[in-house]
């Protein structure tokens, strides 16, 4: 019995306790099984951070290790908002044969930093939120990348396209993928800022 017919069930029967036919005043109130107040516990979910999403779905793994490998898992884990362009895995095979590897080197940690980075913008936007002000500001928004370099975003097809600082685009493939600290959108290609 859910909580809104346990609390009507019992105020029922106060009611037809305090209406007695006999008219006496009821004083006297009977013990009331726990059990018919007693609440539910709903367990709340935990919080799926922007991390434990990617963690949890196939597309990402790639992203995962290389966010592992720069030491972000805390950044991306934390309040924020963020929003990330996050690449599937396949955008990441579409880069020259070795590429990840060499980034995921101790020594291109930076480099890993700032190409990782360079796909989050603080605050959260959502995919509505993005076209309303790409149709606002005359078809182009620019935005600010977490690792400070800029990346354009455009419609093309009734899609959401970056372009990155060397001029390269990527398209939204999968968009509002919803986390507690922000939102993630994937794309097909790897954007990078200017070295």
């Amino acid at each position: 019995m859910n909580l809104v017919k346990k609390i009507s069930v019992f105020s029922f029967a106060a009611l037809v306790m305090a209406s007695c036919a006999d008219g006496k005043k009821v004083e006297d109130t009977e013990a009331v099984d726990s059990t018919e107040v007693a609440t539910e516990v709903v367990e709340e979910a935990q919080p799926t951070t922007i991390v434990d999403v990617a963690v949890g779905n196939e597309n990402f793994t790639t992203l995962v290790t290389a966010v592992k490998a720069a030491g972000l898992v805390e950044t991306l884990s934390s309040e924020g908002p963020f929003t990330v362009f996050a690449p599937t895995n396949d955008a990441f095979a579409k880069l020259p044969a070795g590429t990840v590897d060499n980034l995921l080197k101790p020594e291109s940690l930076e480099t890993l930093k700032s190409v990782l980075t360079y796909h989050v913008v603080a605050g959260k936007f959502e995919a509505a939120a993005v076209i309303d002000a790409i149709n606002k500001n005359n078809g182009k928004f620019t935005v600010t990348t977490v690792q400070g370099a800029k990346i354009d975003l455009t419609l093309k097809d009734e899609k959401v396209v970056l372009t990155d600082a060397t001029g390269k685009s990527s398209t939204v493939v999968m968009a509002d993928v919803a986390a507690s600290n922000g939102v993630i959108h994937a794309i097909d290609a790897v954007v990078m800022p200017k070295k």
